[in-house]
């Protein structure tokens, strides 16, 4: 793989992402776009119909047919890619490519009305992201990175994007500290370590899921803690955070989207996060 393969180059805002990756950034900006539509047919509509999964998370229609909608604009431009979605599974790919996508990452949100769902798209290359976003489609807003390339954050459709930077704050007891649900911790024996957190932050709020880390990758929050994850909910974060300037990883540190847990911060705050965790 080349340098320009990797992402490497003197190429500003997503704008002029067109031959990145031999076109894959612009597919996956357009793709993202289709899904996140998607999603506001259905959003806030009565009589939604929901289904509970095997692990009794839940599910509707509209996460199914955002996911086979993106599923069928990679899969006509690149189908020699793999896939990975949370309602429709994996497919093989023969390339060193694999697309992961989260159609609704926030489904409670999603069916109570919340408008803080969002979708994830993320672009691996030999097991590792390279590219991500993450699109909060009610509100209009997007955060998306390439490894390389910057994070770049659009306030609405029409906005231009500008560069995304976490916070610069360096104590936790200045900190804005989010997560996804408070019984999580409890449901993997760290009930102590949401109290320790919550108890040395500033503000602790529930404005978790993607949305969570959409807010540390644009500076707005300091901390993002998920006690469980599976690898569609955070394939897209990790380039948004690296690449906003902040730091990803795993709860024992290590920078992977595999673990089933994980932490994004700012960077300074992270060390103290993680010895909060252990």
């Amino acid at each position: 793989m080349n340098a320009a393969d990797r992402g490497h180059g003197a190429v500003e805002g997503p704008g002029a992402w067109q031959s990145q990756y031999e076109g894959r950034l612009q597919s996956m900006l357009e793709a993202a776009e289709l899904a996140a539509a998607v999603t506001l047919r259905y959003f806030g509509g009565h009589g939604l119909d929901v289904e509970a999964k095997s692990d009794d998370s839940p599910v509707t229609v509209a996460d199914r047919t955002a996911e086979a909608e993106f599923r069928s604009a990679i899969g006509r431009a690149y189908r020699d890619d793999g896939l990975l979605g949370e309602e429709h599974g994996e497919a093989a790919g023969s390339s060193d490519y694999r697309w992961v996508v989260d159609p609704i990452d926030g489904t409670k949100s999603f069916i109570a009305g919340v408008p803080l769902y969002s979708t994830l798209v993320a672009l691996e290359s030999r097991g590792e992201p390279v590219a991500g976003g993450i699109w909060i489609p009610a509100l209009g807003e997007a955060v998306v990175a390439a490894k390389g390339l910057g994070a770049w954050h659009r306030a609405s459709p029409s906005s231009p994007w500008k560069r995304s930077q976490v916070s610069a704050r360096g104590e936790l007891a200045k900190a804005i500290f989010v997560t996804t649900q408070i019984d999580s911790f409890s449901a993997r024996g760290s009930g102590q370590a949401f109290e320790q957190l919550q108890q040395a932050a500033w503000i602790t709020r529930t404005w978790g899921d993607g949305y969570g880390y959409f807010l540390v990758a644009t500076g707005r929050a300091d901390v993002m803690v998920d006690p469980i994850v599976n690898p569609w909910d955070v394939a897209a974060i990790r380039p948004v955070i690296e690449e906003a300037g902040g730091r990803f990883s795993d709860w024992s540190g290590v920078a992977t989207t595999k673990s089933g847990d994980a932490v994004g911060t700012n960077g300074p705050l992270h060390e103290e996060v993680l010895r909060l965790l252990r």
